[in-house]
């Protein structure tokens, strides 16, 4: 027979009584004093006891598991931010529009973790394709699409309606991307108005498939692209 909690000399049952979560906030513990009052004999008799606490504990986990997934999407949400944030500063700070799309399409994909940008313009003035007299990293950083051709592109995938769609790449997006169109695999396509008919086409593009998604959040690169937008027509307008 066990010992008496009160047997003189022991103070463990003084303990418990002063401080009964200690024990009740013990998992393991718990487990064992239902364990110990067990039926003998291995009877097969359904212990509810046992089957409420494993009920517990398993949507104690899965609140832990949700609980950490909440923190690291703010985490991210909050990381997502700070580089848009850059982004957007770095854009504000140039004073020339070569140096604007310079840091549009070159610096501005490391900021936000993309392969590459293209900023995409209508026009009817210039053949369809990498803009004319831009050289090096700018080479085709700057495409002219035929006019209607911004509506043409969102309309090759899903997404066509939203302010940002995020996608899969498609056979297509050599038009945009040239000949890196090949590591391509999803994208983010902002439509852009500049004012006065005209339109144009913010496009970020990724060799991770799962970079972009339409189950995904877009408030960011809305932000993003408005900002692009009225930076644009800035740089666009007659007397500018």
């Amino acid at each position: 027979m066990a010992e008496p909690l009160e047997k003189p000399g022991r103070d463990l049952r003084a303990e418990i009584l002063a401080d009964p979560a200690v024990v009740l906030e013990d998992r393991a513990v718990m487990q064992a004093l239902i364990e110990a009052n067990a039926p003998p004999g291995g009877r097969k008799v359904v212990d509810l006891r046992g089957a409420l606490v494993s009920r517990l504990e398993a949507r104690l986990d899965k609140l832990e598991t949700t609980h950490r997934s909440v923190i690291a999407a703010a985490y991210e949400n909050v990381a997502g931010a700070a580089q848009i944030q850059r982004a957007v500063l770095l854009l504000l700070e140039q004073n020339r529009f070569v140096d604007f799309l310079r840091a549009l399409t070159v610096e501005t994909p490391d900021m936000v973790a993309v392969d590459l940008a293209r900023l995409c313009i209508e026009t009817d003035e210039a053949e369809p394709g990498p803009a004319p007299g831009l050289t090096g990293e700018l080479g085709e950083a700057l495409v002219i699409l035929p006019p209607g051709g911004v509506s043409a592109y969102l309309a090759l995938g899903p997404g066509a309606g939203r302010r940002v769609a995020l996608r899969t790449a498609t056979a297509e997006a050599e038009a945009v991307f040239g000949d890196a169109a090949g590591a391509i695999r999803s994208e983010a396509l902002a439509p852009l108005d500049l004012g006065e008919g005209r339109r144009g086409l913010l496009v970020f593009g990724a060799e991770d498939p799962r970079r972009f998604t339409p189950d995904q959040g877009t408030d960011l690169l809305e932000f993003f692209s408005g900002v692009v937008e009225r930076a644009l027509r800035r740089w666009l307008a007659p007397d500018a």
